[in-house]
């Protein structure tokens, strides 16, 4: 008999471990699911809810097979052990994941293993390509790419067939925080419906109208993939979507093609950030990029709570940190605006806005929340030595017609479009008179951009 442990893996399909689990015993496979609190402690209870939603709906799909996912609560390094030697287990099957937290029990689980003479058997699934067959560092996400590409992808996992499950049921299940907002559908089906419906329209102009925040705002099904939130807790395999954008991609010609590719070239800055990760495991909490002099961070905590409420000032990054917050997500585009903002114009450290961003989303990755973090703080694999974002000319660019903005700033939807625009620049009596209720900007465009400037070139010793 093997034992499979689900980790953040909670789907049959597409489960590397779970099919080589599967192949090593035709006929008994027992899962498994611990409920580690500890480890849960590290993240929101957002995404708590919702990846345990997924593993109740995981349970549900062993049940329809006539088998049953075996919950335990506590820590896997004594849980997993006690259940091999308890069903007299000839091997244990896992995938790989690469947070610290993670890896430590991990590792713990094998000792213990080892001790009693069972195999342990560990996969890649996670990424499409296994960090470890590329060079440990890149100048730049392109060279990256380029390796990254060559490498060959393999197909999506079959489930396992119902008769290779050990027939057995369990009454255990895991406990979902309550949370005060609506939760997307969690689980597989969930997920494969939502790469489906993406499939069917988004994917083809994706390209051309990601960073399109009108389109985000009435159309937010459609206009991006939305898929963030079932890879970050493994609900689909990453194999499965490449596979779907892929069938895409070759199926098409021209721009059609050129979109579908640009979605699939976008699916590798997540495998950077994990192969970051993978050789930088303290990639959440130090400086990735080797700075000569220390960046002079403000301690400012009533900018920091106007960040996190929403309440800058300024339209784009009120209104990205407004849908943070009501719904768990955050647009690509207005989240580099919102992380620049923080760190750049306000001089806030990445590491405290990254800990934000883990409480709020539901989306969240430990590997691509610090690798971007990094990334628009400075601090990380960009080959610009200091971008800013400017909130004012974002805005301008992807929403001119400021329906984003007043989808999340409702005290912004009498105010002219260009009024909101230019709204950090505009007169105190202007703003009283267009918007009373929407405060002023907290710091000066230009003001937080050349105080931003001249810190960064400071602690590079351009100064």
């Amino acid at each position: 008999m093997r034992l499979f442990w689900h980790r953040r893996d909670p789907r049959l399909r597409d489960n590397a471990g779970l099919a080589a689990a599967a192949r090593a015993d035709s006929e008994s496979v027992l899962p498994v699911y611990v409920y580690d609190s500890d480890l849960f402690g590290a993240i929101g209870e957002r995404q708590q809810a919702f990846w345990m939603h997924a593993v109740r709906e995981l349970k549900e799909a062993y049940r329809e097979r006539e088998s049953d996912l075996i919950v335990r609560a506590g820590d896997p390094g004594d849980i997993i052990p006690a259940l091999a030697e308890e069903y007299d287990i000839d091997g244990v099957h896992c995938n790989q994941h690469y947070r610290p937290g993670r890896q430590s029990r991990r590792e713990r689980v094998a000792s213990e293993l080892d001790k009693s003479g069972i195999a342990f058997d560990v996969r890649t699934d996670h990424v499409l390509v296994d960090p470890g067959r590329l060079d440990a560092s890149y100048p730049n996400h392109s060279q990256f790419h380029n390796d990254w590409e060559d490498v060959p992808k393999r197909s999506a996992y079959d489930s396992p067939p119902a008769e290779t499950l050990v027939d057995i049921t369990d009454s255990k299940t895991v406990p979902v925080p309550t949370v005060e907002i609506d939760l997307p559908p969690s689980g597989y089906e969930a997920a494969r419906d939502r790469l489906d419906r993406f499939c069917d329209r988004g994917i083809y102009d994706y390209n051309d109208t990601r960073d399109d925040l009108a389109q985000a705002a009435e159309k937010p099904t459609t206009a991006v993939s939305r898929m963030s939130p079932y890879l970050s807790g493994g609900m689909i395999g990453i194999r499965e979507v490449w596979d779907a954008a892929s069938s895409v991609y070759e199926a098409v010609h021209g721009n059609e093609r050129r979109n579908a590719d640009k979605y699939r070239y976008e699916l590798s800055w997540r495998e950077q950030n994990y192969h970051l990760l993978y050789y930088n495991p303290d990639l959440a909490v130090s400086n990735y990029k080797s700075i000569p002099n220390e960046i002079q961070w403000r301690d400012d905590d009533e900018a920091f709570k106007s960040w996190a409420l929403g309440q800058t000032g300024y339209p784009l990054v009120d209104a990205g940190m407004r849908q943070l917050n009501r719904e768990g997500y955050i647009h690509n585009r207005p989240r580099q605006v919102v992380a620049s903002f923080l760190t750049k114009h306000l001089l806030v450290d990445w590491r405290r806005g990254a800990r934000y961003f883990t409480k709020q989303l539901i989306d969240h990755d430990y590997a691509s929340n610090h690798g971007s973090w990094q990334w628009i703080a400075s601090t990380g694999t960009d080959s610009v030595d200091v971008r800013i974002f400017d909130p004012v000319s974002q805005l301008s660019k992807y929403d001119d017609g400021a329906n984003f903005v007043r989808e999340y700033v409702p005290e912004l939807s009498d105010t002219p479009t260009e009024k909101i625009i230019e709204w950090p620049t505009l007169s105190p009596g202007d703003r009283a008179q267009f918007a009373p209720e929407y405060p002023d900007p907290i710091v000066g465009r230009n003001e937080g951009y050349e105080r931003a400037q001249q810190t960064f070139e400071k602690a590079l010793g351009k100064r």
